[in-house]
């Protein structure tokens, strides 16, 4: 089975090469295996590497190629939830523990780019929570007084200093934390397998796992031209998990997120549009988020059709969108666009799965996954080297399935249609 190409996306042109990982062909034995080549699995290979356990990743196409080479860009602090659910939720020890760990995601990230002089354009220059309705308005309120209450970095921002950091008039307020930030997504994949092959992990594409199955004290995974005889098994599969994990599959809801990126455009008009470089994300039914790269390209994502998709043609309502945040920039050409899967849980938090023993899963990033997925797959390479349930910031949950997941399409496809409804009515 050969690998797919990338879609054909801005990251593609503008990261820096990555590792040659070639197919897997004969058997191998190692310590740990790792199903999936993004953040999760490169991040866990790192880590168990850098400890002198032999690992093996096995990617189906190229490192990065779902997800990790196709977000945003954003590299955005904490969880779904606030710090006071989290702490009812998980318990005081276990919460703070949790929010600590989750909304400082992001300087790891940072610390691992400038640790193994990773090449992505990274910056942290913050991130900002934008909100266009009086509903919104109130959450970020409410999320402000929980966060200063945990000592966090936060900042509330007048619609008057939103305009002035967006450029766009639309925001009543915004929260900036300038713990967030921004990187080429690509690029911070290729970074993570090239420190990762470095520290002695081995990694190999156009390698799709066909089957896992425990062969008395070893798992053994197959792939097409080979199979690897593992103590230890990593699924860092997420969105893109197909039928070899399917009851993980099964309690995950796939979403698609599309992005469009600009010319280069002006040092004014970029200037103008985010003088700061901060990433921004709306609150609302259909968040959209935007940033401006290192060379002034303006990437703008949201919610997509349910299904790949190339080309600017596939996406122009956020063509539209980005006209009514800035009308300046008619006559700006859009030169890409691109979309791909990300894995939404019931419950908006990332999972850490223990199905049997000697496997581990993570998933669930909902669309926070460049810092998350840094983080989890972190943990699943302590879980592996033997840290205990009550030691790790994510408990270890059992696999739940999605009630009428089946009908997945349709639930998104009314949630899109709801969101953009809600959308033009705002104003």
């Amino acid at each position: 089975m050969d690998r797919q190409s990338f879609p054909a996306s801005l990251y593609v042109e503008t990261a820096k090469s990555g590792v040659v990982a070639p197919s897997l062909a004969g058997h191998i034995r190692t310590s740990v295996a790792i199903i999936g080549g993004g953040y999760t699995g490169l991040s866990a290979a790192l880590c168990l590497a850098e400890r002198g356990v032999r690992v093996v990743v096995l990617e189906a196409n190229d490192v990065g190629w779902g997800a990790s080479g196709r977000n945003g860009g954003q590299v955005n602090p904490g969880l779904k939830a606030d710090p006071d659910e989290i702490v009812r939720r998980f318990g005081n020890e276990r919460g703070n523990r949790m929010i600590d760990w989750a909304w400082n995601g992001p300087s790891r990230v940072f610390e691992l780019v400038r640790q193994h002089g990773m090449e992505c354009e990274a910056r942290q220059d913050g991130t900002i929570r934008a909100a266009y309705t009086t509903t919104d308005e109130r959450r970020i309120m409410q999320s402000i007084a929980q966060y200063v209450r945990h000592g966090m970095p936060v900042e509330l921002l007048s619609s008057h200093a939103m305009q002035s950091r967006t450029g766009s008039s639309r925001y009543l307020v915004g929260m900036l934390d300038r713990r967030g930030g921004s990187l080429n997504p690509l690029g911070y994949a290729r970074g993570l397998a090239a420190a990762a092959r470095r520290a002695g992990a081995e990694i190999y594409g156009a390698s799709r796992v066909l089957r896992v199955r425990r062969d008395g004290a070893h798992w053994t995974l197959t792939t097409v031209r080979g199979s690897v005889d593992a103590e230890q098994v990593v699924l860092g599969t997420n969105g893109y998990t197909d039928e070899v994990a399917a009851a993980v599959k099964n309690s995950l809801v796939p979403v698609y997120s599309a992005i469009i990126a600009t010319e280069p455009l002006p040092d004014a008009l970029a200037t103008t549009i985010l003088p700061g470089r901060q990433v921004v994300y709306e609150l609302g039914p259909l968040p959209t988020y935007f940033r401006v790269d290192e060379g002034n390209r303006l990437l703008i994502g949201g919610r997509s059709v349910l299904r790949s998709k190339q080309g600017l043609n596939s996406f122009l309502h956020l063509k539209r969108y980005a006209s009514r945040l800035w009308p300046f920039l008619n006559g700006i050409e859009w030169t890409h666009g691109w979309n791909g899967r990300v894995a939404i849980t019931l419950d908006h938090y990332p999972h850490v799965h223990e199905p049997a023993p000697g496997m581990l899963v993570g998933v669930g990033y909902n669309g926070r996954g460049v810092a998350m997925a840094t983080l989890v797959g972190e943990l699943l390479a302590r879980r592996a080297l033997g840290a205990k349930d009550d030691e790790l910031e994510l408990p270890i949950s059992p696999i739940a399935p999605v009630p009428l997941r089946r009908f997945w399409r349709v639930g998104v496809a009314a949630r899109i249609a709801y969101g953009r409804m809600r959308t033009r009515l705002s104003g």
